[in-house]
């Protein structure tokens, strides 16, 4: 596929700079409030020329999110332990940016409104995490467990502690969730590097 030209090149070259840009302030706000004032002012435009890029501040903000994840999978992996489980080094990297886990979980809250910008991100972002954390998990526990029921289990976990973290920094996200897959899917969850349920024989590494 050939690369944009022209003024849509221009166009889709600023539209990443200014979500660049909103990824970096969100990194780096902590707990602070990120205006749209701010990240304009980040790339040399109005609060104006931002919205024309984007509509709104939901939009950018799901773009944001988006490119989040394409950052997490490109330097974690999509499978980074070979458990297809949530991995527990992002929750380590997630605990120095609580600004981004923020703006997941507030987003992902007004998300639940069928008309909003990130419903759909959302929406597909669950399914297809929901459907390859079951099919890992089918592999490695009893026959009896229904992995898609787990599987939501295990992401309602992630994302719930990491609201709590929000409210309590003491806690430790990464810690909570690898001793949670261990309870759940046994040690190391379970599995070995080929993926297989463990036996007698072939113990978990």
């Amino acid at each position: 596929m050939s690369k944009p030209r022209g003024p849509y090149a221009k166009t889709s070259a600023k539209r990443q700079q200014i979500i660049d840009a909103a990824l970096a302030a969100y990194a780096e706000a902590g707990s602070r409030n990120v205006s749209l004032r701010d990240i304009a002012q980040r790339v040399g435009m109005t609060y104006a020329g931002v919205m024309h890029h984007f509509g709104s501040k939901e939009a950018l903000l799901t773009a944001v999110l988006e490119a989040r994840d394409a950052v997490a999978a490109e330097r974690f992996g999509p499978d980074p332990d070979g458990t297809g489980l949530p991995h527990s080094e992002i929750l380590r990297h997630n605990a120095s940016t609580p600004g981004l886990v923020k703006l997941f979980v507030d987003l992902a809250a007004a998300a639940a409104e069928p008309d909003h910008p990130a419903h759909d991100f959302f929406e597909q972002r669950y399914a297809d995490l929901r459907a390859r954390l079951a099919e890992r998990i089918e592999r490695n526990v009893a026959d009896e467990v229904d992995p898609a029921w787990l599987a939501r289990i295990f992401i309602a976990a992630v994302d719930g502690i990491q609201l709590q973290w929000l409210l309590d920094p003491e806690i430790d996200m990464a810690a909570d969730i690898e001793r949670l897959g261990e309870l759940l899917i046994g040690p190391r969850w379970a599995t070995d590097p080929a993926g297989r349920r463990p036996t007698p024989d072939t113990p978990a590494e």
